[in-house]
């Protein structure tokens, strides 16, 4: 019986060479499609919604795989977390229809970008985080950000040499705010039930969340903005110039990337 299986994943993307297969190299669609190969046995092919790049991180990935087995989706959820000893977990399997595809059938993704924004770094979780020193202007940024809501050409924004027909992409939300860590347990210490330490971290407002929501990515857009608006929150350029950049379409115009490690992929969101 051929079925099409439903995953969707949470990673660690520190140390793959992104999702996307290549030669000699660990990546996250590779690690999947060397499980279920096994598992099924039979070849495998896993289709991504997307590619992240070295480095970046996702909470929830959605691909898709076909199949000919009898395997229940429950087992193979099992069967494949068992196997996988790197940092991929599979958070659901789902037997979907045969039409269904994870790239084409995406309607919007949403990422997170995180910054630490104070004089010292974190010694812990330091791979998820932007560090900054220099005091953010929220408020300039979030004014960037209004900017780019809409359907706008994002040439300016988009990696060197990316193959793309068209830079178009509609964006539905976008925006800064500080992260409220008293309940996001990926930056809460605990002892004897009582939280440590985050009553002084709110108050300092160092951790700070860039939102983002969209029908659609180019390569580095996401932290091809980041890095731009950052320049706004440091006053180096005004929200008018950040208008002037989008506008120009023209990479060039626009501030270096942002590092991957702040870089998540939360969802996507189908019919």
């Amino acid at each position: 019986m051929r079925l099409n299986f439903k995953i969707i994943t949470e990673y660690d993307g520190t140390h793959f060479a992104g999702w996307q297969v290549q030669p000699d190299k660990t990546t996250v669609q590779g690690e999947l499609e060397r499980a279920l190969s096994m598992i099924l046995n039979q070849p495998v092919k896993v289709i991504g919604s997307g590619r992240t790049d070295a480095g970046v991180h996702a909470l929830g990935q959605v691909a898709n795989f076909e199949a000919d087995t009898d395997i229940s989706p429950e087992k193979l959820l099992k069967a494949l977390n068992s196997i996988i000893r790197t940092p991929i977990a599979v958070k659901g399997c789902d037997v979907v229809a045969h039409d269904f595809h994870a790239r084409y059938k995406a309607l919007s993704k949403e990422y997170h970008y995180h910054i630490l924004n104070c004089e010292s770094a974190s010694a812990v979780g330091r791979d998820y985080v932007w560090h900054i020193k220099a005091p953010l202007d929220i408020e300039r940024m979030n004014q960037c950000c209004a900017i780019i809501e809409g359907k706008h050409d994002f040439k300016s924004f988009e990696a060197s040499g990316s193959p793309r027909v068209h830079t178009v992409r509609t964006i539905y939300s976008a925006g800064m705010e500080y992260l409220n860590i008293a309940n996001n347990s990926n930056y809460m210490v605990t002892e004897g039930g009582k939280n440590q330490g985050c009553d002084s971290c709110l108050e300092k407002r160092e951790r700070i969340v860039f939102k983002i929501r969209g029908d659609g990515f180019l390569r580095f857009m996401v932290r091809n903005i980041v890095g731009t608006v950052v320049m706004a929150g440091l006053s180096r350029i005004t929200p008018d110039d950040f208008r002037q950049i989008l506008e120009a379409q023209d990479r060039a115009l626009a501030s270096a990337t942002a590092p991957a490690r702040g870089l998540f992929l939360i969802r996507v969101n189908y019919e």
